[in-house]
């Protein structure tokens, strides 16, 4: 107790005040930055999200991405930006830091080739919602676009899903791309038939169907003397959605009118010649 009573605390006080009061202000700024920094990064990632999903060829995914990376990278730089204010030389932690990112970035290689992949086909837009495409020789519908993946159904409605780096990496066919498509037909008749009139016919269904469009103009001509058949084809342009119900109603009236006016369609088949020995 004399102990205590000896010391002057005043004293002690007014010798260690500057160093407190320091230690306080340092603490104090340290974090009104990351206060302050904090909600610079979310306004800032609100911002790039909203202004980058406003963009009528980015998609909401992208946006979200976009505005997650700036916070990430101004959330690390406020940190930093306090430490040092603290008075934590932040040199280390920055290359601690570095050599972490680096780490992760390269057992994360796959992944991360994969987010590449998936922003540039969020910009780029080789295909979209409810295209039908053939990505890494697979056909289907495009059902979900992410940044890892992309997710398709085929006709028979089974579930496709490409790593987005394979999906950019290859040939993409996008069928519905583009507002119209040529509808390729073709039928064989016997080298017996009157080729005109089976031309005539093929042209005079094309005509009553509001689905072929006038221009271009049907093409319908004699293409091929096969094995067993002349084959006319017929190329005819229409809307992209009408395409394969085109081609299913064409190929059914048109075998129905052959049949009518006694145009045959011939089997394959052979001739064999058999010489006898003298």
């Amino acid at each position: 107790m004399e102990d205590l009573q000896n010391i002057d605390f005043n004293s002690l006080l007014a010798e260690y005040w500057p160093v407190l009061l320091g230690g306080a202000l340092k603490v104090v700024g340290a974090l009104l930055v990351l206060f302050i920094g904090l909600r610079i990064a979310g306004w800032l990632a609100k911002v790039v999200k909203t202004q980058t999903s406003k963009r009528p060829g980015v998609d909401d995914t992208l946006g979200s991405f976009f505005g997650s990376l700036v916070r990430w990278f101004v959330t690390a730089a406020v940190f930093i930006a306090s430490l040092q204010v603290f008075g934590v030389q932040a040199t280390s932690f920055v290359a601690i830091l570095g050599a972490l990112t680096l780490a992760i970035g390269l057992s994360l290689q796959g992944a991360l080739g994969n987010i590449a992949s998936g922003v540039m086909i969020m910009l780029f837009r080789p295909y979209s919602m409810g295209d039908f495409v053939e990505i890494a020789g697979v056909s289907g519908t495009v059902k979900d676009i992410n940044l890892f993946q992309t997710i398709l159904s085929t006709v028979d409605n089974v579930k496709i899903i490409i790593p987005n780096s394979e999906a950019i990496d290859g040939i993409i066919k996008n069928f519905s791309g583009f507002d119209t498509r040529r509808c390729d037909i073709t039928f064989g008749i016997d080298y017996d038939d009157d080729m005109d009139a089976a031309i005539g016919i093929i042209k005079s269904l094309a005509d009553d169907d509001e689905r072929v469009m006038r221009d271009p103009e049907p093409f319908v001509k004699v293409t091929n003397l096969g094995d067993s058949s002349v084959d006319i084809t017929a190329r005819l342009w229409c809307k992209a959605e009408d395409l394969w119900g085109l081609k299913f109603d064409m190929t059914k009236r048109v075998k129905e009118q052959f049949d009518k006016q006694g145009i045959s369609i011939p089997y394959p088949h052979h001739t064999i010649v058999q010489k006898s020995s003298s």
